[in-house]
This record gives structure tokens, sequence and C-alpha cells, in this order.
């Protein structure tokens, strides 16, 4: 079997995570693996370094005709049996290159977004164009929010994004943020670890901070990451006079080290596709409180794996914080419980679904 991944951003985040850990995980299965991205770009450089062979293009932006041509010569000339879509530009590359270049190679489409397909023309016609098969959504929650938009509903299906686990079976010998941070021994960690965007909602999270911090100076909160928000989390810390308590750390490479030394993982989002990394946490043994945004209920059931509040509900969550942070016991019943949970999310088994829906695909 050959397959052709296609993704457009420049940049690194959770949907190009997910591509590559598919495209490592389809070459170990013996499946014949390319990756078609923009040249330079993070998806790139790292496919390369792990030896999966890259097709690049330059990326011109939304309704690309030279890729989209491109994409039908290439899997003419290489004779590919599915092309894998992993954003929206992709999508769109992949559907003109079967209308207007003839491609005949079936799409399949990842959908990881949790608002409503547009209700336009063009994002109509190419969710319902026939060289779709399949689209493979990340969450039950976003399988139902685009279901409205699709003339055929066998088309749309659940897999679960995964994680690799075996990176958290370490255990941590120091805390490495006390160590960074030159912080006391009783100093306690909130963190979250994601793109700085607007979704996730930082707002929620720093007010958050500011009264957990108001009632526990012990308690420091963690910001790792680079994002569009990063100017007004400054602004917030600078105005609030919370510098000593809220710490930007940026871009790490060193994710389940910062992880394994957080007490809690606070996520705020207004929407998630899934959350993988909830799946993160779960797996450092980092308890989790959320809000109930896209897929991410479907991972943390509340009371059992993680604590769940409304989204904004600032005091509900300062409230979830404190409680994890307070009683020893419920902590390590949600860690022991999230644990398990996370053993049926690795990215090996998302690969081994999408491996059997390529298999349906062929051999209809």
């Amino acid at each position: 079997m050959k397959v052709l991944h296609v993704s457009t951003p420049m940049s690194w985040r959770g949907g190009e995570q997910q591509a590559a850990y598919l495209a490592l995980a389809l070459k170990e299965m013996k499946v014949e693996v390319n990756v078609m991205t923009p040249l330079h770009s993070a998806l790139s450089v790292r496919m390369l370094e792990d030896g999966i062979s890259v097709i690049n293009f330059k990326s011109r932006g939304v309704l690309d005709l030279s890729l989209a041509k491109k994409l039908a010569k290439v899997c003419k000339d290489q004779k590919f049996d599915i092309i894998h879509t992993h954003d929206s530009h992709a999508h769109s590359a992949a559907v003109l290159s079967a209308a207007v270049f003839g491609n005949k190679s079936p799409i399949v489409v990842s959908r990881r977004v949790d608002f409503a397909v547009s209700s336009n023309l063009f994002s109509r016609w190419k969710y319902n164009h026939a060289s779709i098969k399949k689209i493979v959504c990340v969450s039950e929650m976003i399988l139902q929010i685009t279901k409205p938009a699709i003339v055929d509903a066998e088309k749309l299906c659940v897999v679960h994004s995964g994680i690799n686990t075996a990176q958290y079976d370490f255990n941590l010998t120091e805390n490495i943020l006390k160590k960074e941070l030159n912080l006391p021994e009783d100093a306690l960690f909130v963190g979250n670890l994601s793109a700085l965007a607007d979704h996730k909602d930082f707002p929620t999270f720093l007010k958050t901070a500011q009264k957990v911090i108001g009632e526990n100076p012990h308690v420091h909160f963690i910001i790792a990451g680079k994002g569009a928000e990063e100017v007004f989390i400054k602004n917030f810390i600078a105005q609030h006079n919370l510098a000593s308590h809220i710490h930007l750390l940026g871009f790490r490479n060193d994710v389940p080290q910062v992880m394994k030394s957080l007490d809690v993982f606070l996520i705020t989002s207004r929407t998630e596709g899934l959350g993988t990394i909830v799946l993160e946490a779960f797996a450092g043994g980092v308890p989790v409180v959320a809000t109930r945004a896209g897929g991410i209920p479907e991972l943390v059931s509340d009371e059992v794996t993680g604590l769940l509040c409304e989204i904004g509900d600032v005091d509900g969550l300062k409230t979830a914080v404190k409680r994890i942070l307070m009683d020893h016991e419920f902590k390590a019943t949600l860690i022991h419980n999230a644990k398990i949970k996370v053993q049926d999310f690795s990215f090996q088994a998302t690969a081994k679904k999408t491996f059997q829906i390529y298999q349906e695909i062929l051999n209809r």
C-alpha cells in the first residue's frame, strides 16, 4: 500500500504532530509513506530526520491550482493508493486535483476542528465530492458538528488522535521548573503546554491563576508555547503584577520533563478538537482540570480521570485546581485512572485504526 500524506502549514502544531506520528507508525507497519508538505516547513524537517520520504512544494494560498496540478502528477507518476489530507488547504488541493486534473486516487480527510463546516458553496462541494471516501474526525463531538454538512453520513468516522506514551516512561529525578526558575522546594506548579492561540482562552487561564495565587502564594503558573496571544499574556501579567508567579517558558523541546514537573495541568479552551495535550498530562501522571470544550469530555471523565468545568468558569476552575492541590488522595486516584485511560490512546493504535480505513476503501 502506498499512502501520500498532504499537510500545508509551515508551523508545528497538533495537526502536524499527528501527521508525523501517523507517517512513522504506518512506516513501521510496512506501508510505503510519503509526505507532501511545503519546502522548509517544520513537518518537512521532522520527516526527513525520521527517514520519511518528502515531496516539497511552495505554499501559495487557499485555492492553489499549482499544488493541485502537482498532486495529480505525483499520484499518476508514483501510483499512490490513498491521499490523506491533514488540513483545510490540503483538502482543497486534493479535491481540485481530482475535479480539475483528473486525479483518481481516493482521498481521506482528517477533521480536527470543533466548528461547523462553512455554508459557502465551495466548502460544501469539497466535503461532498465523490473523490472523498472517508472523513476521519478526531472525536465524536467533531463528527456530530461536521455531520449536517455531509450528504453521505457513512463517510464519517471517528479515530481519536494518539500520543507517544513511551516518552513518559521515566522517573523525574528533579523538578526542572524549580531549578530553572530558582524557586523554593514548597513551590507548586499549575501549567499549560500548548500553542498560545485564541481558542485556548488564556484570559480565563490568567484570571484563574490570579485567583489561585491570591489565596495561595506558593502556587506558580506555567505557560509553555508560542503564538499570537503572547503579547496579551505578557500585558496581563505586567498590568496585574504577576511576573513573580506566572512564568512564560516559550516553546519547549522537553515537554515530558516540563509536564512531569507540574502538580496540575490546566486547560481552559473555548474550542478543542480533542485536546491531545490532555493525553500527555495523563501519560505524565499529572492530574487535569479542563473545560467542557469540543472533544475534551471524551478524555476527561469528571471526578474520574480529571475535573471538568464550564467554559469561562473562573471560579469553578479555581476551586477545581485548589481541590487537587489540597486533596492528595483524590489527586492520586485521578492520576491512577488517567494512566489506565491513556493506554488506549497511543499513536500506534491510531495508525492501526487508520490503516483499517485505508483497507476498507481499497477493498471496495
